[in-house]
């Protein structure tokens, strides 16, 4: 037997709708709202009232259209509502950036914060997110949670780090974080960060292999528009395939493993920065460019054994893809060409459509996720 819908289920599902439509729409009129929906104007009014009384939507203006006459008000979502915090720990500072539920960053805070196990630390960080918080007259209400992105790996409860060698933090717990803070926290493997902001800024993105070219390398792949975890927690963790037996020592004991060959440590000198790097790079400077264009032949081999393995689109991203030029794509496919066995489309490699702050941004969507989906 069929269960009845209660009117009170009809009234919820409504609320919804209008809410999600709002949302996607940017800013619409109570007639948009009632055309688009197949919803009376009545039922669109009483739902506007109350989704307005909870300060989830506002009237923004008027309408543009064009016709003679009063225009209609203009209803959008209160973007500030809530807000998700994304947090980056690295090795000599801290990255805080707020966002709003489009995902949009509000304000970015970067913290001089060497890191330290130590419970001092900790509190640091955390006095940091709160004064980061109170600078720009957020409530503690209005935060749905803060994420820490972490150049490590997470358990799947996201609790706890189960293998993070870069800072020498191997088992620690996010309640070292969370015991300061009001609201609720997760820890996120910096790559994962970074794709989930991939998958936020590109809704059209099935499957792709994601590629954080960042201090450090990292990976995650996509399938679905889901992120695939693995069953032990360590899946795409491809900067530790050897490349080189004899070649650098890496972070993991081993040594020519690809992060040894693809990261920005191992692109940059000590002291030096992306910015001069590239300035050089782009001037014409002889030395910076054979370093730039062995790093790219380094990085099409690397990406040829992975394309060989999945044969889905590539997204270069990271702290890396703001500097990528489409000559630098040219010059890739070129060397990919030399080297794999098949005939290569010349369209499956593409830059980040979010190259800016993704690990800090990513770090803070899955909670921006959670209010939209509980509340659509």
């Amino acid at each position: 037997m069929t269960k009845s819908i209660t009117p009170n289920q009809i009234k919820e599902k409504n609320r919804s709708l209008i809410y999600q439509y709002i949302y996607e729409s940017k800013k619409v009129s109570q007639m948009d709202i009632s055309y688009a929906l197949h919803l009376s104007r009545p039922t669109v009014t009483a739902n506007l009232a109350a989704l307005e009384e909870e300060g989830l939507i506002t009237k923004e203006g008027r309408m543009d259209t064009g016709s003679v006459g009063r225009k209609a008000a203009a209803y959008t979502i209160v973007k500030d509502f809530r807000i998700g915090i994304g947090v980056e720990l690295l090795g000599k500072e801290v990255k805080i950036i707020l966002v709003d539920l489009y995902g949009q960053k509000i304000e970015r805070f970067v913290y001089d914060l060497p890191y330290r196990e130590e419970e001092d630390y900790f509190r640091q960080v955390c006095e940091k997110i709160m004064e980061a918080k109170d600078a720009l007259h957020i409530r503690d209400e209005q935060i749905l949670g803060a994420g820490f992105a972490i150049q490590g790996l997470v358990s799947p409860d996201s609790e706890t780090v189960v293998y993070g060698k870069i800072l020498g933090c191997t088992g620690l717990s996010i309640e070292a974080f969370a015991r300061y803070l009001p609201y609720p926290c997760s820890f996120i493997h910096d790559a994962d960060s970074a794709a989930i902001a991939e998958l936020w800024a590109s809704p059209e993105l099935t499957d792709a292999f994601y590629l954080s070219i960042s201090t450090h390398l990292g990976a995650a792949l996509i399938k679905d528009r889901e992120l695939i975890r693995g069953d032990h927690g360590h899946s795409s963790t491809i900067e530790h395939i050897e490349m080189e037996p004899e070649g650098r020592l890496c972070y993991c004991g081993k040594r020519g493993c690809m992060e040894t060959l693809c990261s920005i440590s191992a692109l940059l000198e000590p002291e030096e920065d992306l910015d001069a790097f590239f300035e050089n790079v782009r001037c014409g400077h002889p030395q910076t460019s054979i370093r730039w264009l062995t790093f790219l032949r380094n990085l099409a081999r690397s990406v040829n054994l992975l394309h060989l393995i999945y044969d889905k689109t590539f997204i270069l991203g990271g702290y890396l893809a703001p500097y990528l030029k489409e000559q630098d794509l040219v010059f890739l496919y070129e060397e990919l060409q030399k080297i794999t066995p098949f005939p290569e489309a010349s369209d499956f490699l593409q830059i980040s459509k979010m190259p800016k702050h993704n690990i800090t941004i990513g770090a803070a969507l899955p909670y921006i996720q959670g209010f939209l989906e509980r509340i659509n």
